[in-house]
């Protein structure tokens, strides 16, 4: 059996991130194509389940900013614990700019170019 101490890397990266603005209601839509999940951030008092074939909501109102860790807390298979979830909670003004670089970039992805 593998010994986790304080020198062992955890797993808090992911492929990409969510950001949702500070002092603003942010709802969230949560399906699964596969098995049920169950995604969990602590931190922020959130957790829902993924269900295939269904959308449940949820609904945020951060009071702080700061990057928020989450994971999956359904046991849903062999990579369970391969599923980080990172929530950024930046500013209004931070977030509008940030909104509208990545809608450019998947505009200019579907062209092929990139900036």
């Amino acid at each position: 059996m593998l010994d986790l101490d304080s020198n062992f890397p955890r797993l808090l990266g992911c492929s990409s991130s969510l950001t949702i603005p500070l002092g603003f209601t942010s709802r969230f839509l949560v399906s699964s194509t596969d098995v049920i999940h169950s995604f969990s951030m602590p931190s922020l008092a959130l957790k829902v389940d993924a269900l295939p074939g269904r959308i449940n909501q949820i609904f945020s109102l951060p009071v702080m900013g700061g990057v928020f860790f989450g994971q999956c807390s359904e046991i849903c298979g062999s990579n369970h614990s391969f599923i980080p979830i990172i929530l950024k909670v930046v500013d209004y003004d931070l977030y509008s700019r940030y909104s509208t670089i990545s809608l450019l970039n998947d505009v200019l992805e579907v062209d092929n170019v990139n900036i």
